[in-house]
Parts: C-alpha cells; structure tokens; sequence
C-alpha cells in the first residue's frame, strides 16, 4: 500500500482531474466499464446485465454468463504498455514526461517493527493506494472491448464478465469459445494473467440439465467448470433466475447477525435511566 504526504495527495488530484476530464470529454473511457468512474456503480452495472439477459430470453435465445478470473490485475500491469496507451489517447508532451516519471524508477521496501527489508525496483503494477492508481489501470484495460464483436465484455475495474447469447446451444457454445480465445489472446498481449481455476460460466435459458451439460467451454485444452450460480458484484445469480440462491444466502446472514443480538439481549436492561 502507497502512502502519501499532503502535497503528493493534492498534485496526483489535479492531474487526476485533468486526465479524467479529458478522457470524459472525449467519450475515451469504455461504456461497460462500472468501476471508479462517476455516475456508475455496481448496481447500475447489475441492472444492466439483468436487463441484458432478459431481453436475449425473452427474444428465445440462449445465453452464456462468463465469469472471469484475472490474477493480481492491478500488479501485472506493464509500464510500457501503459504509456503507449496514454499516448494513443493524446497524452502527449510534458504531460506524457510526467507520467512517464511517476511511473518509472519507484523503489519499495517492507517495514516490520523497524525493522526494514532491502530496496527493489517496481517493474510493473500501477501504485495501490495512490489517488491516479486506478484511473490508470481504466486507462490499461480500456480497449478490452476491441477484441470481441459479437459480445460485451462488462468490467468493474478487473472484475471481467462476458455475456453472449445465440438462437441454439450449438451457436451460443461455439461464440463462446471464440470469445474466450479472443479475449484470452488480449490478456497474454497486455501481460494480464487469467486464472483457470477459478473462470467460471453459467447457462441461461435452459430448463433441461442434459442440455446444459452439452455446453463445453475451452482454453488451453482447459475445460472450464459450469456452475449452477455464481456471485456477481455480491449478487448471487443461478442459472434458472429464480434468485432463491441468493435469498438463501441474505436469510442465513441476516439469521447469523440476529442470534447474536438475541445471545446478548439478556444483558441488556429494558430500560435506559
């Protein structure tokens, strides 16, 4: 974690400021992108892959929610790559020298009850904890959606999900996997590390198990694991929308914070002089 003085806090604002205001002006910044701008959130992100996913279903056609997993996405982010992509959107001259400062040449180190460790140099990531951080890291995965034609790919900041949808099993299976490639060849020429284990998909729009189980999504000769409901954005979603996953998962939460109270209640007076 960066820690930072007053005038450090007050010079990264300004610059904060003026970048997003500029990228804000000229409709840079992509519009499925939810996190750390203004006016989005994550239920607007939820509202519109909802709605997303019921108009496909409602027009009869079947749909794939990926869900997928980066590895350290706000650590692997390379220096060079994020450069060139300020420059291509029109940061340029002394403005381009200043990122190009802040970002090379950092030194860290970890200190433990006084007790420090050596210096080493960052090589890549963008600094945690700093006001520019993570408008920076928007900046880097930016053209994410250039990759893809027939899909969104919704973000919210690292957090990647793709949602596509087709009039058969078949079609919807085979745009899927062309995605999943698609996106998988973007992430490796951008030094971004997606995670095998823990990418996840759910199948919408079918009742019957036995065709669900027909869907085979592969990377890598990796076959990716199918879920029956996943966690979207704290939103448990299931694959029928019945929501009863999630209501379950309220209930025994609400149920857990309750019987603590009630534990307690017998130390507590009825009455308050």
């Amino acid at each position: 974690m960066l820690l930072l003085n007053v005038f450090e806090k007050i010079l990264e604002k300004l610059m904060y400021k003026r970048l997003y205001d500029c990228l804000s002006f000229n409709n840079v910044l992509y519009d499925y992108q939810f996190g750390f701008r203004k006016y989005h959130s994550t239920s607007l992100a939820l509202i519109d892959v909802m709605d997303d996913i019921y108009q496909q279903l409602d027009s009869g056609n079947i749909v794939i929610g990926i869900y997928l997993d980066l590895q350290k996405a706000f650590d692997t982010v390379d220096h060079s790559i994020l450069l060139a992509k300020l420059y291509n959107y029109g940061v340029r001259g002394n403005v381009y020298n200043w990122f190009k400062d802040y970002l090379y040449d950092r030194q860290q180190f970890v200190s433990i009850r006084e007790i420090d460790s050596d210096t080493g140099s960052v090589l890549y990531g963008v600094p945690q904890g700093s006001v520019l951080g993570p408008l920076l890291f928007l900046i880097y995965v930016n053209d994410i959606y250039s990759c893809i034609n027939n899909a969104a790919v919704t973000l919210f900041a690292d957090d990647t999900n793709l949602f596509v949808s087709g009039t058969s099993i078949d079609e919807v299976s085979a745009n899927a996997n062309t995605c999943i490639i698609k996106l998988n060849t973007w992430f490796l020429a951008n030094k971004l590390s997606l995670s095998l284990d823990k990418t996840c998909f759910s199948v919408f729009g079918v009742r019957d198990d036995t065709t669900r189980c027909k869907v085979e999504l592969r990377l890598d000769n990796v076959i990716l694991k199918q879920v029956s409901c996943c966690k979207y954005l704290g939103i448990i979603i299931d694959n029928n929308l019945t929501w009863s996953e999630h209501i379950n998962y309220t209930y025994n939460k609400i149920l857990k914070f309750t019987s603590i109270f009630i534990r307690y209640a017998t130390f507590c007076p009825l009455k308050f002089s």
